[in-house]
């Protein structure tokens, strides 16, 4: 792959990539993390892709600049915990607590203290979904761990370990579980046919609205930081 970009304010990164695939020349945005990708095929020249980038500067722009705000967290901010918007307080106790439409943090590194504490709370839920699913699926995981990835909810490696975006703790439950269910299927169909969306469904029912929330609110769960303090 390689890089070029557009100048401006601010330059815009654009990502080349070469496809022997690719039937014409296409543009793809991420709503995760903002990233341009170029994609063209081979028969095409480099600098012909990019002379089509600029011609779609101002759409390009147009979509980035819809992004969603990053937003701090901190005391008296809102947070979406298990698709609850939840209002965050300070702790009586020493402890996060999570109530009806509070999350209770004590003070003192509040960003962190709530981060470790969704880190957990996402680790028991999909450890949960998980079991169950490869339960009914007749077939073991040999592994599970969280990041804060940007550009995948989760993924299933070929020796059968489970990785999954920590943040799927702030969507509503039935989206964590249709991810669960998604990659748990790979441990039977490590592809995207016919036969895995059938393992999906056997697994989670009918998934295709979990599906298009992901893709049309996706990019709202990565635009909380909590790797600042909070004000």
């Amino acid at each position: 792959m390689g890089r070029h970009s557009l100048p401006g304010q601010p330059p815009v990164a654009l990502t080349l990539r070469k496809s022997a695939r690719a039937r014409r020349i296409s543009l793809r945005i991420s709503q995760l993390d903002g990233r341009v990708t170029l994609t063209y095929p081979k028969g095409v020249s480099e600098s012909e892709a990019i002379g089509f980038a600029q011609s779609k500067e101002d759409w390009i722009r147009q979509h980035l600049g819809a992004r969603p705000v990053p937003a701090s967290v901190g005391f008296g901010e809102t947070l979406p915990v298990e698709g609850v918007p939840r209002r965050i307080v300070p702790a009586e106790g020493r402890r996060v607590s999570l109530h009806a439409d509070q999350v209770a943090v004590p003070e003192g590194a509040e960003a962190r203290r709530l981060a470790r504490f969704l880190k957990e709370l996402a680790r028991d839920r999909l450890i949960e979904a998980c079991d169950d699913y490869a339960a009914m699926l007749g077939r073991e995981y040999s592994s599970l761990t969280l990041r804060d990835t940007r550009s995948r909810w989760g993924s299933c490696s070929a020796a059968g370990g489970l990785m999954f975006s920590w943040r799927l703790i702030l969507a509503p439950p039935e989206i964590l579980h249709y991810v669960a269910a998604h990659e748990v299927a790979h441990l039977a169909e490590m592809n995207h046919s016919a036969a895995f969306w059938a393992q999906v469904e056997r697994l989670f029912g009918p998934y295709k609205a979990a599906r298009h929330w992901l893709r049309d609110n996706g990019a709202e769960l990565h635009r909380y930081r909590f790797d600042a303090p909070a004000g």
